[in-house]
């Protein structure tokens, strides 16, 4: 997978044209097709699924599942937004967890008030940061802020390195990202030795599973209500979450640069001709996918109450690009956005909760992600043929 994709794609503007057009055929044909070619296809398909599995599952609907369900949309969401900045170029990140796992590391370095020497003193940096008085700001106020701006700063110069790779020498993104995820995982393992890093401050627990507005619902049968009864409804991560989306949509159909981001991810070389500059765009986009990679690695860290080395590990690379694909973003670049990529995390979240509520095992859950990604690419391919049959005609 390349940048240099030549493949036209059509752009979203003409997409949404398209969804105003009458499509040919008999009522039931024209119905399947506008909802094939709607940009709320994922959310119909994603509401229509929960109804159904909430009728074998009734677990699924209630309200302490759908609040535990949103808690763990909103750190992928963050990072599969930067992932879909990505595909959009025609290009591929396959560092993320990887960054994710280092920027986590190096935040509990910065923040952890405490360090067991049984644990990290084999570790290359103990006595050094790494000491049984804790990290490098172990007992400062500033503990929290500094240690959340040097995970921001930390990811987004990952991606940077990832974007310079790529543009200076020429180099496919996916072999370079490869190698940036195999270095960085590895040099988080090793400087932790592959333990956790707890001991962390409580103010940065707030960032991952504080609330701001909290609801109980039932019948009041003792004076005190326990707080694990109270469900949070608009938490940290949501806001953090949505306003990242917020800024990110934005950026993408609202300023020049999210209209070259498009052009080159359609044809790069006739937006070089155009006077697009390239090299210069890609780079600030993998920039921009390590620090939503930060951002995720915050959110997960902070409710995990660690540092860990082995976050975004696992199958969670397959979670991030499954869900931005399923949202409508094209693998082979120059179409996608926020909004499908949100409904892609909602779909891919129910649809792991009902894999787990059927008790299958894990080799099956894996199998049955690739498979809907699978499903998801094809689907995609066919509305492109629609759309561009529509257009012609």
């Amino acid at each position: 997978m390349s940048a240099s994709n030549d493949r036209a794609a059509p752009h979203p503007s003409l997409t949404r044209r398209q969804d105003k057009r009458q499509p040919k055929g008999s009522p039931v044909s024209r119905l399947l097709q506008g909802v094939l070619l709607s940009d709320y296809f994922v959310l119909y398909l994603t509401l229509i699924f929960f109804i159904t599995a909430a009728v074998f599952y009734p677990t699924l609907s209630t309200p302490g599942n759908i609040a535990n369900q949103l808690q763990n949309m909103w750190p992928l969401l963050a990072v599969a937004i930067g992932q879909t900045f990505v595909l959009i170029l025609g290009g591929i990140d396959l560092s993320v967890g990887a960054t994710m796992g280092i920027t986590s590391v190096v935040g509990a370095i910065v923040m952890a008030q405490t360090l067991d020497p049984a644990f990290f003193d084999k570790s290359p940096l103990w006595g050094t940061l790494m000491r049984p008085e804790g990290g490098i700001l172990a007992g400062s106020d500033l503990a929290v802020p500094i240690g959340v701006a040097v995970m921001l700063l930390l990811g987004t110069l990952i991606g940077f390195l990832n974007g310079y790779a790529i543009t200076r020498f020429n180099l496919a993104p996916f072999m370079v990202t490869l190698v940036s995820a195999t270095f960085f995982s590895a040099l988080a393992l090793w400087l932790t030795q592959s333990r956790n890093i707890s001991g962390l401050p409580e103010a940065f627990f707030t960032l991952g599973k504080g609330d701001i507005f909290s609801v109980y619902i039932g019948p009041k049968l003792t004076p005190e209500i326990a707080r694990r009864d109270i469900l949070p409804f608009i938490t940290y991560p949501f806001i953090i979450s949505a306003g990242l989306a917020i800024a990110a949509q934005f950026l993408l159909s609202r300023t020049v640069f999210g209209r070259r981001m498009y052009s080159i991810g359609t044809n790069r070389r006739a937006s070089e001709v155009s006077g697009v500059p390239s090299r210069s765009v890609i780079t600030r986009v993998y920039m921009f996918s390590g620090f939503c990679a930060a951002v995720a690695s915050i959110l997960y860290s902070a409710r995990l109450g660690i540092g860990q080395p082995s976050l975004g590990g696992g199958n969670l690379l397959l979670d991030i690009i499954g869900a931005a694909v399923i949202g409508g973003t094209s693998l082979f670049g120059g179409k996608g956005s926020v909004r499908g990529t949100f409904f892609g995390v909602a779909f891919f979240v129910l649809l792991l909760n009902i894999l787990n509520a059927m008790r299958l095992s894990p080799f099956i859950i894996d199998a049955v992600k690739g498979a809907i990604i699978l499903l998801a690419a094809l689907t995609d391919i066919t509305r492109t043929r629609l759309i561009n049959r529509e257009l012609r005609t």
